[in-house]
Protein backbone atom coordinates (compact mmCIF):
# COMPACT_ATOMS: atom_id res chain seq x y z
CA UNK A 1 0.00 0.00 0.00
CA UNK A 2 1.55 3.31 -1.16
CA UNK A 3 2.23 5.94 1.48
CA UNK A 4 3.88 9.31 1.25
CA UNK A 5 7.27 9.63 3.00
CA UNK A 6 9.38 12.58 4.23
CA UNK A 7 12.07 11.50 1.74
CA UNK A 8 9.61 11.95 -1.09
CA UNK A 9 8.46 15.31 0.27
CA UNK A 10 12.08 16.50 0.41
CA UNK A 11 12.86 15.47 -3.19
CA UNK A 12 13.70 18.06 -5.86
CA UNK A 13 11.88 16.93 -9.04
CA UNK A 14 12.54 18.42 -12.44
CA UNK A 15 8.84 18.94 -12.92
CA UNK A 16 5.72 19.04 -10.78
CA UNK A 17 4.64 15.67 -9.46
CA UNK A 18 1.76 14.34 -7.36
CA UNK A 19 2.16 11.89 -4.52
CA UNK A 20 -0.96 9.88 -3.61
CA UNK A 21 -1.57 7.56 -0.71
CA UNK A 22 -3.75 4.52 -1.24
CA UNK A 23 -7.15 4.50 0.44
CA UNK A 24 -10.32 2.42 0.17
CA UNK A 25 -12.96 3.62 -2.29
CA UNK A 26 -15.25 6.25 -0.86
CA UNK A 27 -12.73 7.48 1.69
CA UNK A 28 -11.05 10.27 -0.29
CA UNK A 29 -7.33 10.51 -0.95
CA UNK A 30 -4.43 12.12 0.92
CA UNK A 31 -2.19 13.77 -1.69
CA UNK A 32 0.81 16.04 -2.02
CA UNK A 33 2.09 18.17 -4.90
CA UNK A 34 5.78 18.91 -5.25
CA UNK A 35 7.07 21.60 -7.61
CA UNK A 36 10.63 22.30 -8.80
CA UNK A 37 10.49 25.79 -7.23
CA UNK A 38 10.25 24.14 -3.80
CA UNK A 39 6.50 24.44 -3.24
CA UNK A 40 5.16 21.41 -1.36
CA UNK A 41 1.45 21.35 -0.59
CA UNK A 42 -0.88 18.74 0.94
CA UNK A 43 -4.41 18.15 -0.36
CA UNK A 44 -7.41 16.01 0.41
CA UNK A 45 -9.18 14.90 -2.77
CA UNK A 46 -12.78 13.80 -2.80
CA UNK A 47 -15.81 13.70 -5.12
CA UNK A 48 -18.70 16.03 -4.30
CA UNK A 49 -22.42 15.49 -4.85
CA UNK A 50 -22.16 16.65 -8.48
CA UNK A 51 -19.51 14.06 -9.21
CA UNK A 52 -16.76 16.66 -9.53
CA UNK A 53 -13.37 16.04 -8.00
CA UNK A 54 -12.41 18.58 -5.36
CA UNK A 55 -8.85 19.23 -4.19
CA UNK A 56 -9.16 20.67 -0.67
CA UNK A 57 -5.91 22.31 0.52
CA UNK A 58 -4.57 21.03 3.82
CA UNK A 59 -1.44 23.14 4.13
CA UNK A 60 2.24 23.54 3.21
CA UNK A 61 4.88 21.02 4.18
CA UNK A 62 7.55 21.83 6.77
CA UNK A 63 9.44 18.91 8.32
CA UNK A 64 9.98 20.93 11.51
CA UNK A 65 6.36 22.01 11.81
CA UNK A 66 7.43 25.62 12.35
CA UNK A 67 6.19 27.29 9.17
CA UNK A 68 3.78 24.58 8.06
CA UNK A 69 2.62 21.04 8.74
CA UNK A 70 4.70 17.98 9.24
CA UNK A 71 3.74 14.93 7.21
CA UNK A 72 2.20 13.34 10.27
CA UNK A 73 0.09 16.43 11.03
CA UNK A 74 -1.11 16.70 7.44
CA UNK A 75 -2.03 12.99 7.32
CA UNK A 76 -3.98 13.34 10.60
CA UNK A 77 -5.95 16.27 9.17
CA UNK A 78 -6.69 14.29 6.01
CA UNK A 79 -7.87 11.41 8.21
CA UNK A 80 -10.33 13.72 10.00
CA UNK A 81 -11.76 14.92 6.71
CA UNK A 82 -11.91 11.37 5.38
CA UNK A 83 -14.05 10.30 8.32
CA UNK A 84 -16.37 13.24 7.72
CA UNK A 85 -16.58 12.27 4.06
CA UNK A 86 -17.33 8.65 4.94
CA UNK A 87 -20.08 9.80 7.31
CA UNK A 88 -22.02 11.08 4.31
CA UNK A 89 -20.88 14.71 4.15
CA UNK A 90 -20.28 15.25 0.45
CA UNK A 91 -20.09 19.03 0.36
CA UNK A 92 -16.99 18.85 2.50
CA UNK A 93 -15.59 22.27 1.53
CA UNK A 94 -18.75 24.06 2.67
CA UNK A 95 -18.83 21.97 5.84
CA UNK A 96 -15.23 22.78 6.70
CA UNK A 97 -15.72 26.47 5.92
CA UNK A 98 -18.75 26.45 8.22
CA UNK A 99 -16.68 24.76 10.92
CA UNK A 100 -13.89 27.31 10.45
CA UNK A 101 -16.41 30.14 10.71
CA UNK A 102 -17.79 28.58 13.88
CA UNK A 103 -14.28 28.28 15.30
CA UNK A 104 -13.58 31.94 14.43
CA UNK A 105 -16.85 32.93 16.06
CA UNK A 106 -16.00 30.86 19.14
CA UNK A 107 -12.53 32.38 19.24
CA UNK A 108 -13.96 35.90 18.95
CA UNK A 109 -16.48 35.10 21.65
CA UNK A 110 -13.70 33.83 23.89
CA UNK A 111 -11.63 36.94 23.20
CA UNK A 112 -14.66 39.09 24.01
CA UNK A 113 -15.19 37.13 27.22
CA UNK A 114 -11.55 37.60 28.22
CA UNK A 115 -11.77 41.32 27.40
CA UNK A 116 -14.92 41.61 29.53
CA UNK A 117 -13.22 39.79 32.38
CA UNK A 118 -10.22 42.11 32.10
CA UNK A 119 -12.47 45.17 32.08
CA UNK A 120 -14.33 43.84 35.11
CA UNK A 121 -11.03 43.22 36.89
CA UNK A 122 -9.85 46.74 36.10
CA UNK A 123 -13.17 48.14 37.29
CA UNK A 124 -12.79 46.17 40.50
CA UNK A 125 -9.26 47.53 40.91
CA UNK A 126 -10.61 51.03 40.41
CA UNK A 127 -13.34 50.33 42.95
CA UNK A 128 -10.78 49.05 45.42
CA UNK A 129 -8.65 52.15 44.76
CA UNK A 130 -11.71 54.24 45.53
CA UNK A 131 -11.96 52.44 48.85
CA UNK A 132 -8.65 54.03 49.80
CA UNK A 133 -9.00 55.70 53.16
CA UNK A 134 -8.80 59.45 53.62
CA UNK A 135 -5.58 58.96 55.60
CA UNK A 136 -4.07 57.04 52.65
CA UNK A 137 -5.28 59.72 50.24
CA UNK A 138 -3.65 62.39 52.40
CA UNK A 139 -0.31 60.55 52.29
CA UNK A 140 -0.58 60.24 48.49
CA UNK A 141 -1.41 63.96 48.19
CA UNK A 142 1.41 64.88 50.56
CA UNK A 143 3.97 62.88 48.57
CA UNK A 144 2.94 64.37 45.21
CA UNK A 145 1.82 67.94 45.99
CA UNK A 146 2.55 69.07 49.54
CA UNK A 147 6.20 68.09 49.32
CA UNK A 148 6.70 71.02 46.91
CA UNK A 149 5.71 73.62 49.52
CA UNK A 150 8.32 75.65 51.38
CA UNK A 151 7.99 73.59 54.55
CA UNK A 152 7.48 70.31 52.71
CA UNK A 153 3.83 70.28 53.78
CA UNK A 154 4.66 70.14 57.51
CA UNK A 155 2.11 72.78 58.53
CA UNK A 156 -0.70 71.23 56.46
CA UNK A 157 0.12 67.83 57.95
CA UNK A 158 -0.06 69.31 61.45
CA UNK A 159 -3.51 70.78 60.75
CA UNK A 160 -4.85 67.58 59.17
CA UNK A 161 -3.55 65.35 61.95
CA UNK A 162 -5.17 67.62 64.51
CA UNK A 163 -8.49 68.58 62.90
CA UNK A 164 -9.28 66.37 59.88
CA UNK A 165 -7.90 62.85 60.15
CA UNK A 166 -9.38 62.17 63.62
CA UNK A 167 -12.82 62.58 61.97
CA UNK A 168 -12.25 61.23 58.45
CA UNK A 169 -8.94 59.33 58.50
CA UNK A 170 -10.40 55.79 58.61
CA UNK A 171 -13.24 56.48 56.18
CA UNK A 172 -13.09 55.27 52.59
CA UNK A 173 -12.62 58.25 50.27
CA UNK A 174 -15.66 57.18 48.21
CA UNK A 175 -17.87 57.25 51.32
CA UNK A 176 -17.09 60.85 52.30
CA UNK A 177 -20.13 63.09 51.90
CA UNK A 178 -20.83 66.77 52.36
CA UNK A 179 -22.02 66.14 55.92
CA UNK A 180 -18.70 64.62 56.90
CA UNK A 181 -16.88 67.72 55.65
CA UNK A 182 -19.11 70.08 57.61
CA UNK A 183 -18.66 67.89 60.69
CA UNK A 184 -14.97 68.81 60.58
CA UNK A 185 -15.59 72.54 60.08
CA UNK A 186 -18.37 72.63 62.69
CA UNK A 187 -15.99 71.15 65.28
CA UNK A 188 -13.56 73.98 64.57
CA UNK A 189 -16.30 76.58 64.88
CA UNK A 190 -17.32 75.07 68.21
CA UNK A 191 -13.77 75.72 69.45
CA UNK A 192 -14.23 79.41 68.70
CA UNK A 193 -11.79 79.63 65.78
CA UNK A 194 -13.50 81.37 62.87
CA UNK A 195 -10.80 81.60 60.22
CA UNK A 196 -9.45 78.06 60.56
CA UNK A 197 -12.62 76.33 59.20
CA UNK A 198 -12.27 78.20 55.91
CA UNK A 199 -8.60 77.29 55.64
CA UNK A 200 -9.27 73.62 56.45
CA UNK A 201 -12.13 73.53 53.92
CA UNK A 202 -9.84 74.98 51.26
CA UNK A 203 -7.16 72.37 51.98
CA UNK A 204 -9.67 69.49 51.98
CA UNK A 205 -11.00 70.75 48.65
CA UNK A 206 -7.47 70.65 47.20
CA UNK A 207 -7.01 67.09 48.43
CA UNK A 208 -10.34 65.77 47.10
CA UNK A 209 -9.84 67.47 43.73
CA UNK A 210 -6.46 65.74 43.62
CA UNK A 211 -8.38 62.47 44.07
CA UNK A 212 -10.87 63.37 41.29
CA UNK A 213 -8.03 64.15 38.89
CA UNK A 214 -6.67 60.64 39.47
CA UNK A 215 -10.06 58.88 39.11
CA UNK A 216 -9.98 57.76 42.73
CA UNK A 217 -13.45 59.27 43.15
CA UNK A 218 -15.98 60.68 40.70
CA UNK A 219 -17.09 63.74 42.65
CA UNK A 220 -15.50 66.15 45.10
CA UNK A 221 -17.58 66.05 48.32
CA UNK A 222 -16.62 69.65 49.09
CA UNK A 223 -17.78 70.98 45.70
CA UNK A 224 -21.24 72.14 46.83
CA UNK A 225 -20.02 73.78 50.05
CA UNK A 226 -19.69 77.54 49.77
CA UNK A 227 -16.67 78.87 51.58
CA UNK A 228 -18.60 81.98 52.60
CA UNK A 229 -21.03 79.80 54.57
CA UNK A 230 -18.26 78.28 56.69
CA UNK A 231 -17.57 80.47 59.70
CA UNK A 232 -19.34 83.50 58.32
CA UNK A 233 -17.87 86.40 56.38
CA UNK A 234 -14.14 87.04 56.65
CA UNK A 235 -13.39 90.18 58.62
CA UNK A 236 -10.21 92.06 57.85
CA UNK A 237 -8.20 92.45 61.05
CA UNK A 238 -7.38 96.00 62.07
CA UNK A 239 -6.06 95.45 65.61
CA UNK A 240 -3.46 98.05 66.52
CA UNK A 241 -1.97 98.32 69.97
CA UNK A 242 -2.29 101.77 71.52
CA UNK A 243 0.56 103.54 73.28
CA UNK A 244 -1.02 102.63 76.62
CA UNK A 245 -1.21 98.97 75.61
CA UNK A 246 2.44 98.95 74.53
CA UNK A 247 3.38 100.38 77.94
CA UNK A 248 1.22 97.74 79.62
CA UNK A 249 2.78 95.00 77.49
CA UNK A 250 6.27 96.12 78.52
CA UNK A 251 5.26 95.59 82.16
CA UNK A 252 3.35 92.33 81.63
CA UNK A 253 5.76 90.47 79.32
CA UNK A 254 8.58 89.89 81.86
CA UNK A 255 6.06 88.33 84.30
CA UNK A 256 4.19 86.22 81.72
CA UNK A 257 6.42 83.17 81.94
CA UNK A 258 7.63 83.57 78.34
CA UNK A 259 10.94 82.36 77.03
CA UNK A 260 13.39 85.25 76.85
CA UNK A 261 13.66 84.66 73.11
CA UNK A 262 9.87 84.88 72.76
CA UNK A 263 9.74 88.12 74.74
CA UNK A 264 12.47 89.51 72.49
CA UNK A 265 10.52 88.35 69.42
CA UNK A 266 7.61 90.60 70.48
CA UNK A 267 9.80 93.68 70.41
CA UNK A 268 11.74 92.72 67.29
CA UNK A 269 8.48 92.17 65.39
CA UNK A 270 7.14 95.50 66.66
CA UNK A 271 10.32 97.49 65.95
CA UNK A 272 11.09 96.03 62.50
CA UNK A 273 7.51 95.43 61.26
CA UNK A 274 8.60 91.96 60.13
CA UNK A 275 6.41 88.90 59.81
CA UNK A 276 6.90 86.52 62.71
CA UNK A 277 7.75 83.66 60.32
CA UNK A 278 10.54 85.75 58.81
CA UNK A 279 12.03 86.32 62.25
CA UNK A 280 11.73 82.70 63.43
CA UNK A 281 13.38 81.48 60.23
CA UNK A 282 16.25 83.97 60.39
CA UNK A 283 19.93 82.94 60.42
CA UNK A 284 22.70 84.83 62.21
CA UNK A 285 24.70 85.04 58.99
CA UNK A 286 22.06 87.53 57.79
CA UNK A 287 22.10 89.65 60.96
CA UNK A 288 24.92 92.18 61.40
CA UNK A 289 24.62 93.72 64.85
CA UNK A 290 27.73 95.88 64.33
CA UNK A 291 26.36 97.50 61.17
CA UNK A 292 22.77 97.29 62.40
CA UNK A 293 21.33 95.40 59.43
CA UNK A 294 19.20 92.32 58.92
CA UNK A 295 18.70 90.71 55.51
CA UNK A 296 15.49 88.74 55.06
CA UNK A 297 16.35 86.50 52.07
CA UNK A 298 13.89 85.92 49.24
CA UNK A 299 13.15 82.36 50.33
CA UNK A 300 11.95 83.62 53.73
CA UNK A 301 9.84 86.55 52.58
CA UNK A 302 6.17 86.26 51.65
CA UNK A 303 6.50 88.04 48.30
CA UNK A 304 9.67 86.18 47.33
CA UNK A 305 11.80 89.33 47.34
CA UNK A 306 14.79 89.98 49.64
CA UNK A 307 14.25 92.68 52.25
CA UNK A 308 16.97 94.72 53.98
CA UNK A 309 15.99 95.93 57.45
CA UNK A 310 17.90 98.66 59.22
CA UNK A 311 18.05 97.78 62.91
CA UNK A 312 17.45 100.55 65.43
CA UNK A 313 19.31 100.53 68.74
CA UNK A 314 16.10 99.18 70.27
CA UNK A 315 16.02 96.23 67.80
CA UNK A 316 19.73 95.53 68.25
CA UNK A 317 19.28 95.18 72.01
CA UNK A 318 16.56 92.59 71.47
CA UNK A 319 18.64 90.61 68.97
CA UNK A 320 21.52 90.60 71.47
CA UNK A 321 19.21 89.08 74.08
CA UNK A 322 18.39 86.31 71.62
CA UNK A 323 22.06 85.80 70.75
CA UNK A 324 22.94 85.25 74.41
CA UNK A 325 20.44 82.36 74.51
CA UNK A 326 21.05 80.67 71.15
CA UNK A 327 24.84 80.86 71.42
CA UNK A 328 26.67 79.37 68.44
CA UNK A 329 23.60 78.07 66.59
CA UNK A 330 23.38 79.25 62.97
CA UNK A 331 19.67 79.92 63.57
CA UNK A 332 18.38 82.89 65.51
CA UNK A 333 15.55 80.70 66.76
CA UNK A 334 16.75 77.08 66.49
CA UNK A 335 14.60 74.03 67.13
CA UNK A 336 15.35 71.67 70.01
CA UNK A 337 18.01 69.61 68.19
CA UNK A 338 19.49 72.63 66.37
CA UNK A 339 18.78 71.02 62.99
CA UNK A 340 16.74 73.95 61.69
CA UNK A 341 14.53 76.86 62.74
CA UNK A 342 11.79 76.53 65.29
CA UNK A 343 8.17 75.96 64.17
CA UNK A 344 6.75 79.26 62.80
CA UNK A 345 3.69 78.86 65.06
CA UNK A 346 5.72 78.69 68.28
CA UNK A 347 5.52 82.35 69.28
CA UNK A 348 1.89 82.67 68.18
CA UNK A 349 0.94 79.73 70.41
CA UNK A 350 2.83 81.08 73.42
CA UNK A 351 1.17 84.47 73.12
CA UNK A 352 -2.28 82.97 72.53
CA UNK A 353 -1.98 80.72 75.59
CA UNK A 354 -1.54 83.82 77.74
CA UNK A 355 -4.58 85.68 76.38
CA UNK A 356 -7.38 83.38 77.47
CA UNK A 357 -10.34 84.94 79.19
CA UNK A 358 -10.98 83.72 82.74
CA UNK A 359 -14.10 81.80 81.69
CA UNK A 360 -12.00 79.78 79.25
CA UNK A 361 -9.75 78.49 81.99
CA UNK A 362 -6.23 77.16 81.49
CA UNK A 363 -5.16 74.57 78.93
CA UNK A 364 -3.72 71.23 79.96
CA UNK A 365 0.09 71.15 79.83
CA UNK A 366 0.15 74.77 78.63
CA UNK A 367 0.83 78.04 80.41
CA UNK A 368 -0.68 78.49 83.87
CA UNK A 369 -0.54 82.27 83.30
CA UNK A 370 -3.50 82.19 80.97
CA UNK A 371 -4.38 85.91 81.35
CA UNK A 372 -0.84 87.29 81.65
CA UNK A 373 -0.83 89.13 78.32
CA UNK A 374 -4.47 90.24 78.09
CA UNK A 375 -4.72 93.88 76.96
CA UNK A 376 -7.71 96.25 77.09
CA UNK A 377 -8.17 96.28 73.32
CA UNK A 378 -8.66 92.51 73.13
CA UNK A 379 -6.64 89.64 71.78
CA UNK A 380 -3.57 90.50 69.73
CA UNK A 381 -1.27 88.43 67.53
CA UNK A 382 2.30 88.77 66.24
CA UNK A 383 0.88 90.07 62.96
CA UNK A 384 -0.89 92.85 64.87
CA UNK A 385 2.55 93.94 66.11
CA UNK A 386 3.62 94.38 62.49
CA UNK A 387 0.53 96.52 61.82
CA UNK A 388 1.13 98.47 65.02
CA UNK A 389 4.73 99.24 64.06
CA UNK A 390 3.68 100.60 60.67
CA UNK A 391 0.94 102.68 62.31
CA UNK A 392 3.43 104.16 64.78
CA UNK A 393 5.69 105.07 61.88
CA UNK A 394 3.01 107.07 60.08
CA UNK A 395 2.00 108.71 63.37
CA UNK A 396 5.62 109.87 63.69
CA UNK A 397 5.38 111.56 60.28
CA UNK A 398 6.79 108.78 58.10
CA UNK A 399 5.27 108.85 54.62
CA UNK A 400 2.84 105.96 53.98
CA UNK A 401 4.89 105.09 50.90
CA UNK A 402 7.95 104.59 53.11
CA UNK A 403 6.03 102.62 55.73
CA UNK A 404 4.77 100.28 52.99
CA UNK A 405 8.36 99.71 51.88
CA UNK A 406 9.34 98.91 55.47
CA UNK A 407 6.59 96.25 55.46
CA UNK A 408 8.06 94.81 52.23
CA UNK A 409 4.69 95.05 50.54
CA UNK A 410 4.57 94.67 46.76
CA UNK A 411 3.33 97.84 45.06
CA UNK A 412 -0.18 97.09 43.75
CA UNK A 413 -0.17 99.90 41.19
CA UNK A 414 1.49 98.45 38.10
CA UNK A 415 2.48 101.84 36.70
CA UNK A 416 4.16 102.90 39.94
CA UNK A 417 5.78 99.49 40.24
CA UNK A 418 7.17 99.82 36.71
CA UNK A 419 8.32 103.43 36.57
CA UNK A 420 9.02 104.55 40.14
CA UNK A 421 12.35 102.95 40.97
CA UNK A 422 13.46 105.05 43.95
CA UNK A 423 14.69 102.64 46.62
CA UNK A 424 13.77 104.75 49.68
CA UNK A 425 16.73 103.16 51.51
CA UNK A 426 17.58 106.28 53.53
CA UNK A 427 13.95 107.08 54.26
CA UNK A 428 13.30 103.51 55.42
CA UNK A 429 16.36 103.52 57.68
CA UNK A 430 15.20 106.78 59.26
CA UNK A 431 11.67 105.36 59.72
CA UNK A 432 12.99 102.30 61.58
CA UNK A 433 15.16 104.50 63.82
CA UNK A 434 12.23 106.79 64.62
CA UNK A 435 10.13 103.75 65.48
CA UNK A 436 12.87 102.36 67.71
CA UNK A 437 13.19 105.69 69.51
CA UNK A 438 9.44 105.82 70.10
CA UNK A 439 9.45 102.28 71.48
CA UNK A 440 12.33 103.22 73.77
CA UNK A 441 10.10 105.89 75.31
CA UNK A 442 7.01 103.66 75.53
CA UNK A 443 8.78 100.69 77.12
CA UNK A 444 11.16 102.51 79.45
CA UNK A 445 9.93 102.30 83.09
CA UNK A 446 10.84 105.93 83.72
CA UNK A 447 10.91 108.25 80.70
CA UNK A 448 10.91 111.54 82.57
CA UNK A 449 14.60 112.14 81.87
CA UNK A 450 14.91 110.37 78.50
CA UNK A 451 16.22 112.49 75.64
CA UNK A 452 15.98 110.94 72.15
CA UNK A 453 18.62 112.14 69.73
CA UNK A 454 17.91 111.95 66.05
CA UNK A 455 19.88 109.11 64.45
CA UNK A 456 22.77 110.33 62.34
Amino acid sequence: MATITDKQMSAKPSKAIWLIEDAPRGCGRFMARIRPDGERLFYFRYTDTSGERVFLPIGAYDPTGTDGLTLKEARAKAGEWSRLYQSGIRNLREHIEAEDAARVAARDAELARLAAEKAAAEAEQARQAARKTVAELFEHWAKIDLVNRKDGGAEVRRMFEKDVLPFLGNMAVADVKKGHITEVTDALLARGVNRMPKLILSLMRQMFRFAVDRDLIEHDPTASIRKAKIGGKDVERDRVLSDEEIRALAKKAPEAGLLITTEAAIWIALSTCCRIGELLGARWEHVDLEQGTWLIPAENSKNGKPHNVTLSDFSIRQFKRVREITGTSPWCYPNTDNSGPVCPKTVTKQLGDRQRHPEQGTMSRRSAKAQALLLPGGKWTPHDLRRTGATLMTALGVLPEVAERCLNHTEENKVKRTYQRHSYVKEMAEAWHQLGNRLNILTCPDTSNVVILKHA
